[in-house]
């Protein structure tokens, strides 16, 4: 039974995703609703069945209190029957409409819509460029990811739960108390507006402060998670009071705006209580009144106190139902700062797959300045020839990183174009670009999973041979075969830690070598790729990087100038323009900045007195 409710919605069903998501609160949320909509009707019309039934309930006991006034044996002749099937209803169609209420709710509803959020909501932020990413914290990102799909959960819940409910029970009270005696409707009215008064100031005002909390908890989370992501830092330099100091300013400002948030609800709270004892002097004494007139029976009396004093149990629940609602809505809208941000860097509407038959790559005057004006690349031109190896050599900041995230096309190049065989990277489709290309760089962080994955990462479908051949290609197999992590996974199942801190420098860039060897991508490109690795180790994989280089189209940015001396040409580049251009034995005779740069080297390295600040 339970998985039948569980089953009727798929949460991770076929959909289009948008680039640009709905950036209001209430199509936002329908368009992540559209597979629950029969679901959410059938939720409506059960929350209203089982409110109504409670009406009737509260009806029928107001009408066996009157005709208890008569002979018990009269009253079973004439009313035996009604009471045996009210009790059929109470015993068996009661429980039977109270179970779909929840089955649809709590098992077919609550569980599926979360988890369709989060699983497009975690789906639309990996769709975000490079920049994006580098302009936000990962902690903040990943908290607005898994707190958003609870609070809108929770919001549906409520909806359902008891929003649905309340209404239908308020319009079912009237219309009981207007049967009774039209006149018990006008405290029950006086009651309802002052308690649609006390809630439409509650949730005007719930609402900002619900999202000035989240906001402010995302932002104690994403410093937290900052000084644990850079935890090696923060110990190398004893900064830890400093990360506490930092990480307090946003606590205190978590706290007060919860404060803030908290004083709203004892303010509703008094109100409340206020309120309600009028209705239930209102609604009781006047039944009362009415009693001590004659114009009302027992059974009347009876039904309006139950009713009120079912109201009064109800009323704190819903508001505090729809104060949470709102609240749950404010962390909707803080999460859909994040999740609802228009995608920026997307295929173009007709983008193919890259056709990549030669590797000659085209840079036709190209220029990017992070929208800054300087910095970066200014009208750069080059011909890169299938099969050749170019090694670029700079300054910090002279745009050879900049190149390289053009070409992978992490960046949407501001003037210019780059072609690949003819094909102009930013109308090719992203990831056939991405798997054209194998790329190792200076900081080659792992992901906190086994070896073999993050070695399967380059290649997913390669055999377990593959994986341990490139490993020993890359000098990484004996030291992998000595791994072993707090959980006893050992060798290739041994987990690394995060970004691969359980490495140490040398032995990530083994991996991460090993990992585009199993690539085997025609265009390659090496950034620093050796400058983790001893001498030693440096010498004995050597041949490997040569023989990775052979037949493939090479891209070399490096400061220890002797790992490019032996490229086919060598770019110098300067203030984002190339400079200087041709083979090693040539630009030293050109005696220019290559020659000093080369001069200056120490210990196989630019000297850093010829470094530039960023």
């Amino acid at each position: 039974m339970f998985r039948f409710f569980e089953n009727l919605v798929d949460p991770y069903v076929t959909y289009t995703p948008t680039d640009r998501p709905p950036t209001k609160l209430l199509p936002f949320l329908m368009d992540y609703a559209k597979p629950f909509r029969k679901l959410f009707i059938w939720a409506t019309l059960l929350s209203v069945a089982v409110a109504s039934v409670e009406i009737g309930l509260i009806w029928a006991m107001g009408w066996v209190v009157d005709i208890l006034s008569g002979d018990p044996a009269q009253v079973w002749e004439a009313h035996g029957t009604t009471l045996i099937l009210i009790g059929l209803f109470i015993l068996l169609l009661r429980p039977l409409i109270q179970a779909l209420d929840v089955l649809v709710l709590n098992n077919a509803i609550m569980p599926s819509f979360g988890i369709l959020i989060r699983w497009r909501a975690h789906a639309q932020v990996l769709r975000q460029s490079i920049g994006w990413f580098e302009n936000d914290f990962a902690g903040r990102i990943a908290n607005r990811i898994m707190q958003t799909p609870p609070a809108a959960g929770e919001a549906v819940f409520q909806v359902f739960d008891a929003i649905t409910f309340s209404l239908a029970y308020v319009l079912g009270a009237a219309v009981l108390l207007a049967d009774a005696d039209p006149r018990l409707l006008l405290p029950l009215l006086l009651w309802f507006g002052g308690y649609v008064l006390l809630m439409r100031w509650t949730i005007r005002r719930v609402g900002p402060a619900s999202k000035a909390a989240s906001d402010a908890r995302s932002l104690v989370n994403g410093r937290v998670v900052d000084a644990y992501t850079n935890i090696h830092s923060v110990k190398m330099f004893a900064q830890d009071r400093q990360e506490l100091d930092y990480a307090k300013e946003a606590i205190d400002v978590a706290r007060a705006t919860f404060q803030k948030e908290m004083r709203l609800y004892t303010i509703m709270d008094l109100a409340l209580v206020m309120l309600n004892g009028l209705l239930i002097v209102g609604v009781v004494g006047w039944g009362f009144l009415l009693w001590m007139q004659g114009v009302a029976s027992v059974g009347i009396v009876a039904a309006a106190t139950a009713l009120t004093l079912r109201l009064n149990a109800m009323t704190g629940w819903i508001m505090w139902a729809l104060t949470t609602l709102f609240r749950q809505l404010g962390v909707v809208a803080e999460g859909m700062e994040t999740i609802a941000q228009p995608i920026s860097l997307v295929d173009a509407a007709d983008a193919k797959p890259l056709r990549l038959e030669k590797g000659e790559i085209r840079l036709d005057h190209l220029t990017h300045h992070y929208g800054r004006g300087s910095g970066g690349l200014e009208d750069i031109s080059l011909t890169i020839k299938p099969g050749e190896k170019i090694g670029l050599v700079g300054r910090s900041g002279a745009g050879k990183s900049t190149l390289v995230k053009l070409l992978l096309r992490f960046y949407d190049a501001e003037k210019g174009a780059i072609l690949i065989d003819g094909q102009n990277v930013s109308e090719v489709q992203q990831d056939s670009l991405r798997r054209a290309i194998g790329m190792v760089q200076q900081d080659s962080a792992l992901l906190h999973r086994s070896v073999r994955d993050n070695l399967l990462y380059g290649r997913p479908d390669a055999t377990e041979a593959q994986v341990i051949a490139a490993a020993k290609q890359a000098q990484a197999h004996d030291f992998i075969l000595t791994l072993q992590d707090p959980q006893g996974r050992t060798g290739y199942d041994a987990h690394v830690g995060e970004r691969g801190v359980k490495l140490s420098g040398g032995q990530r860039q083994r991996v991460a070598l090993a990992r585009v060897i199993l690539k085997d991508a025609p265009i390659l490109l090496l950034d620093e790729a050796t400058s983790a690795l001893d001498s030693e180790v440096e010498a004995a994989i050597q041949d490997t990087l040569y023989g990775m280089m052979e037949g493939k189209t090479v891209i070399a940015i490096a400061h220890r100038l002797s790992t490019i001396a032996h490229m086919d040409r060598i770019l110098v580049l300067d203030g984002g323009r190339i400079v200087e251009e041709g083979s090693h034995d040539v630009l030293l005779q050109h005696q220019g900045l290559y020659a000093q740069f080369w001069a200056r080297q120490s210990g196989g390295f630019l000297d850093p007195d010829t470094e530039a600040a960023e």
